[in-house]
């Protein structure tokens, strides 16, 4: 079936990307929407890559496997936050951080919404807010 067609594709890209040294890096995104946003994020991401939203279980995945982007993206909702968790090479966990960041924050920048990323050494990743948004041309 197509579901595992493309589930077989994701776990051959994930061993493939784990040649290298991977590490991780989670945001708790504070909203009282998440599921919306991990919906959201998952559908936008998926004309691009691939990317699903499970409704049911209220999670997520992306596989990023472009130029400066390369990793997976999980997505999970608990209450009051939707959670960011990205695994890549140590490489390509800024560009990363920036285009799920980004565009999350795009997406809720009526209500405020912030990431910020603690890295899997307890030091701190990017940090991304309405205000870091680029102006509109206009």
């Amino acid at each position: 079936t197509a579901t595992t067609e493309i589930y077989t594709l994701s776990v051959v890209r994930q061993r493939q990307m784990c040649i290298r040294d991977r590490t991780k890096s989670i945001a708790h995104v504070s909203t009282e929407r998440p599921g919306r946003y991990g919906k959201q994020l998952a559908s936008h991401f998926s004309a691009k890559i691939e990317a699903w939203w499970d409704a049911d279980s209220e999670t997520g995945h992306c596989v990023f496997d472009r130029e400066g982007a390369r990793g997976t993206l999980d997505l999970s909702v608990e209450p009051g936050a939707l959670v960011l968790d990205i695994d890549a090479a140590e490489e390509e966990l800024d560009g990363l951080e920036n285009v799920v960041a980004r565009h999350l924050v795009g997406f809720g920048k009526k209500d405020g919404l912030k990431v910020a990323f603690v890295r899997e050494d307890g030091s701190a990743g990017l940090n991304f807010a309405p205000e870091d948004l680029p102006a509109k041309r206009g």
